[in-house]
């Protein structure tokens, strides 16, 4: 049953991130802090000082040898490219107005919610358990293309977390649905603690790991086909030789913040992170 989860992956290349097209709105919209992630401080809509005039990252090929991890985990869906040359028409936030820059701040993390929904909706689309939802779920697919096309002013003024909690009663039916055909008895780990947790070789098919916290948790081996994975946070999460073939909902910042191999057996709709190969 498991093998039969999915008609066809992922298959958006618009809601994966565009450098190319982008003047680094995320280098500049996001704020972080010194951390194990960030080997500084720097506060939203200020560029981040290794941002280059042509919107490149400076150290780029070193971002994790010079303490910027959080870097290369991240992915915006492809918000970047959308409001950088849909939302902004291509205009510069460096060149522009102020008043655009200071709009594009605003905006992007916007549409970055918007894109990551567009995600899981077109994921939810590709399984043949939810048939019975592919009405409802293409409505709220289109709606939410819609929003993502919005002028800078309606973008900033719409309520995202009502929209999110109106596609997640969908999304949350998508997924008892796809886990109700994975045979056997399965394990309700919602917003778990489970952070260090060894779980070596546990057998997760068809578990409910939303939202989970899974911070450096031993994997190694584990089974989670057919699990639903949105929002579980993987960070340093040991995926070696584990199985999430199966597994939905699962995207590319989440897998790019854990660690695998060679082994690791992975859904279509995502790839296997570089930096996997220089952890073995």
């Amino acid at each position: 049953m498991l093998n039969d989860m999915r008609d066809q992956p992922v298959d958006r290349p618009d809601l994966r991130g565009d450098c190319e097209q982008c003047f680094g709105l995320c280098c500049v919209a996001l704020p972080f802090a010194a951390s194990a992630d960030f080997a500084i401080d720097k506060q939203a809509g200020k560029p981040c000082p290794n941002l280059q005039g042509d919107h490149r990252c400076g150290i780029h090929t070193t971002l994790r040898q010079k303490g910027f991890t959080g870097c290369t985990v991240y992915d915006c869906f492809g918000a970047g490219q959308k409001v950088s040359q849909v939302t902004f028409g291509g205009r510069d936030w460096r060149t522009g107005p102020r008043e655009d820059a200071r709009r594009m701040v605003d905006v992007f993390p916007v549409v970055r919610q918007l894109h990551e929904l567009l995600w899981y909706l077109t994921e939810a689309l590709t399984l043949p358990a939810a048939r019975p939802l592919h009405a409802d779920l293409r409505r709220a697919l289109e709606r939410t293309e819609a929003l993502t096309r919005g002028t800078p002013e309606e973008l900033g003024a719409l309520d995202v977390p009502a929209h999110r909690q109106e596609v997640n009663v969908l999304l949350l039916k998508t997924s008892e649905l796809a886990r109700a055909g994975v045979r056997g008895k399965k394990k309700n780990r919602r917003g778990a603690d489970l952070i260090g947790a060894r779980l070596k070789g546990a057998d997760l098919r068809g578990a409910n790991l939303r939202g989970a916290y899974l911070i450096a948790a031993d994997l190694t081996g584990a089974d989670l086909r057919g699990a639903d994975l949105i929002g579980a946070d993987l960070r340093g999460a040991d995926l070696t030789d584990a199985d999430l073939t199966d597994a939905f909902f699962l995207t590319q910042p989440q897998l790019n913040a854990a660690r695998g191999g060679e082994g690791t057996r992975l859904p279509e709709s995502v790839t296997r992170p570089a930096h996997w190969a220089a952890q073995l």
